[in-house]
């Protein structure tokens, strides 16, 4: 079974400095495979100077929910699958990850606020592609869930970082080892997300964020989220080195197993 065009997959839109990314397999629930993150990864390694926004959205009714289950079948015909990476050698499994990493990581470029709009299903990879973004709209219908430790695997796609600054450590453990889903009020109340509106109004109320966002004198705005970003005290890099670490041993300790 071969991937269909990866090109059909992530849509891009500009609006003088706003550019929109829209995941765009709303009959697969917009699930994420390593077509979709090359894709994301050339917007990132191709974005204009001049973009100040970028708005993250899902097709159809969900933003992502997750890893496209296919990828960890062990049959040989199935294209840009994941189920060797745990029999590669350490080194070379943890450099494809992160390059799946950089699909995520450059959501928070220099000079850029990036905006998630999720609707629906946020569902592990889809989870972390709304924690890579600086700010988070929900619909009400929205759930974000992190499972990957009850499928014995680890959040390897930048996750963690952003979800501990957000919620503390504790709230964070809880989150990732439970794999509950989190609502759109309590991603609220707990620092999740910036808002939570009705499904009919997460378009018009990123809209308006997305026109306050460029507000601010664009040097202004740039050195302030330089400042902010600079007070977190986490050092990405390094953890998504440790991501991938793990990943590779959780991995390489399920294809023992199977």
């Amino acid at each position: 079974m071969s991937s269909p065009d990866p090109d059909g997959w992530v849509r891009t839109a500009r609006d003088g400095a706003v550019l929109t990314v829209t995941l765009d397999r709303a009959d697969q629930l917009n699930a994420q495979t390593p077509a979709t993150w090359a894709a994301l990864r050339a917007v990132g390694e191709q974005l204009d100077g001049d973009v100040r926004v970028v708005v993250v959205r899902g097709a159809g009714r969900a933003f992502s929910a997750g890893l496209d289950r296919t990828l960890f079948s062990p049959d040989p015909g199935v294209t840009g699958g994941l189920a060797d990476l745990g029999s590669m050698p350490p080194e070379q499994a943890q450099e494809r990850i992160r390059g799946f990493q950089a699909a995520f990581r450059w959501l928070r470029s220099p000079g850029v606020v990036s905006v998630a709009a999720v609707q629906g299903h946020a569902i592990g990879a889809g989870a972390q592609l709304a924690l890579a973004c600086d700010l988070r709209v929900f619909a009400e219908d929205a759930q974000l869930r992190l499972p990957e430790a009850t499928l014995g695997l680890v959040p390897d796609l930048t996750g963690t970082s952003t979800l501990v600054e957000l919620v503390g450590y504790s709230r964070a453990v809880e989150i990732c080892l439970t794999g509950r889903a989190v609502g759109a009020a309590e991603a609220v109340a707990v620092g999740l997300a910036n808002a939570a509106v009705p499904v009919d109004q997460l378009e018009a109320t990123v809209a308006d964020l997305t026109a306050a966002l460029l507000g601010p004198d664009v040097d202004a705005a740039r050195e302030t989220l330089a400042l902010l970003r600079s007070a977190v005290r986490a050092e990405p890099a390094k953890q998504d080195a440790a991501e991938r670490a793990a990943q590779v041993r959780r991995l390489a300790a399920l294809a023992v197993r199977n």
